[in-house]
């Protein structure tokens, strides 16, 4: 079920038995030669979309635009200002706990979102308990792939060269969701360089073809349907332990 199909009755009887709801969360930014820019957005809605289906949860509209000034020397890259982001997820989590929502879990597909995400909790548990409010109310960051058993299967997949930006993984997961990107051209070199981040001008030059670590050439469309597939699963079940939480 998701909000953005449903009309506001719908949306009303589901808040009869159940209060909780999943937000993709992502960005808009370089995945390097081969991969699409709004990967990790796509990545998180994907995933989200099997588990709502398979666990009759509504999911929410993707963030699809998160913190990524990293990635701002590439074209067509975009991003938020922490604080710009921090207040954005404040306000949609408000809008949302106003209609009865209590559990709104976060599924991320973008590390750069974590820090200004954690920020708008903060706020948002602060505002809170500063106007007194006693109903419980809980929110939760997941990065997809850190749900279980993600991590064991990409290594299982991508013994080699997963890498840590523009992965295998994450490519893959696109190639599953738009089989007509499908590339799985050699790239020079085949691994990336590894290394840490910054600002955008020295990421261009550590990264000169937006990678890092990866070889996303053994990327494809039946390891992205397998991907998806475990990390729904893991999803519903990880969803289900916290809106009982």
């Amino acid at each position: 079920m998701r909000l953005h199909t449903s009309t506001w009755p719908e949306v009303e009887a589901y808040l009869e038995r159940s209060q909780g709801i999943i937000i993709p969360i992502g960005s808009t930014e370089q995945h390097g030669p081969t991969g699409i820019i709004g990967c990790d957005a796509i990545c998180a809605e994907e995933i989200a979309w099997e588990g709502g289906k398979r666990g009759n949860i509504l999911v929410g509209p993707t963030f699809n635009v998160g913190s990524a000034q990293h990635h701002m020397s590439f074209p067509g890259s975009m991003t938020l200002r922490p604080s710009t982001m921090t207040a954005v997820i404040s306000d949609w989590v408000l809008s949302l706990a106003a209609h009865g929502f209590d559990r709104i879990y976060f599924l991320n597909g973008h590390g750069g979102n974590i820090a200004p995400v954690q920020n708008a909790f903060a706020d948002i548990y602060a505002r809170r308990a500063l106007d007194g409010d006693e109903a419980k109310f809980l929110m939760k960051l997941r990065n997809w792939f850190d749900l279980p058993g993600i991590p064991e299967l990409s290594d299982e997949l991508y013994p080699v060269g997963c890498g840590s930006h523009a992965t295998a993984a994450e490519i893959s997961v696109t190639f599953a969701a738009y089989p007509q990107k499908e590339d799985c051209r050699a790239l020079e070199p085949a691994i990336a360089p590894e290394g840490s981040i910054s600002d955008r001008h020295q990421f261009r030059l550590d990264f000169p073809d937006g990678r890092i670590g990866s070889n996303p050439s053994q990327s494809c469309v039946a390891d992205g349907k397998k991907i998806i597939d475990h990390a729904a699963a893991s999803l519903v079940k990880d969803v289900d332990a916290f809106f009982k939480s």
